[in-house]
């Protein structure tokens, strides 16, 4: 009796809580549901400019090996000013977390996201043929992705978020893994420091749905990837493999290398690499005159 009149007036108090917090120069609307799965949601938080908003959108996967954890959005909303000053309204998108579900259903839980954010453009002021992409890490591979094996939706589906299209316009990918065969249970370079990421228990032939590297195609989104040359967990050969299969398909790509980097980058790294990504979302999302 004691929870369910607690469970009640909690209830009672989310509909009277403003939906929209603000945060200096920009709205946050938090978890916002975009799907559920086996009784919980997958939720996203959205970063709109209070003004001059440029009516682009710019998804943030929210992974780091393929786990997606919550973090108030006051704290993580400094990340993005970059895009929010140039008018970009940015969604955190949060995915459901190695080990309890597999890297395929991480997949399955962004192109959702893309969906539903497309399916809503109206209400969130956002062009729905102008949605970029980025992430770092186990981010980089699912906004890569989203780049690379995206669909116009299933037309016949009941489900009105699967009848749109989950293609993105542009891709930005930090340190990206892009063959997951090579870091698969039974590849015979894998390197050691895999054992510790419960989502790559898989073999190869698992994770070859799952690979950007095989989707790769003409329509492809222009994808910039940001590599470092000294990253011992994600060797910069995933990035110089997949750029010179962009290459091949005639997909507008770009790859920026550091020398001194590892897997992240720190210092003047950091900045260039920001503003790098700011620079390719402007260039590709950014209504032209």
């Amino acid at each position: 009796m004691r929870l369910t009149v607690f469970s009640t007036v909690l209830a009672v108090l989310s509909l009277l809580a403003p939906s929209l917090i603000r945060a200096e120069e920009v709205m946050i609307k938090p978890d916002v549901v975009y799907g559920h799965k086996f009784g919980l949601a997958t939720t996203f938080d959205v970063f709109t400019p209070a003004q001059n908003a440029n009516g682009a959108a710019v998804l943030f996967m929210v992974s780091g090996g393929w786990y997606s954890s919550w973090s108030p959005p006051e704290q993580i909303q400094p990340r993005f000013k970059p895009l929010t000053d140039q008018g970009f309204t940015v969604f955190a998108v949060r995915h459901g977390s190695s080990p309890r579900f597999s890297i395929a259903e991480a997949v399955a839980d962004v192109r959702r996201s893309v969906r539903f954010i497309r399916l809503n453009a109206e209400a969130y002021q956002v062009d729905p043929d102008r949605i970029g992409v980025f992430g770092m890490s186990a981010g980089g591979h699912l906004s890569l992705m989203l780049g690379t094996a995206s669909d116009e939706g299933n037309a016949d589906s009941k489900d009105p978020v699967d009848q749109v299209s989950d293609r993105v316009q542009a891709v930005v990918a930090y340190v990206a893994p892009t063959d997951l065969r090579i870091m698969a249970m039974d590849a015979p370079d894998r390197l050691a420091a895999y054992e510790r990421f419960p989502a790559l228990e898989i073999d190869a032939n698992t994770a070859e749905p799952d690979s950007p590297i095989v989707h790769v195609t003409p329509d492809d989104a222009p994808t910039l990837l940001l590599a470092g040359a000294k990253d011992e967990l994600v060797p910069i050969s995933h990035s110089r493999k997949i750029l010179v299969a962009f290459e091949k398909a005639n997909v507008e790509t770009k790859l920026i290398e550091f020398e001194n980097a590892g897997h992240g980058f720190g210092g003047e790294d950091a900045k260039q690499a920001t503003d790098a990504m700011v620079d390719w979302f402007v260039t590709h999302l950014t209504e032209k005159p």
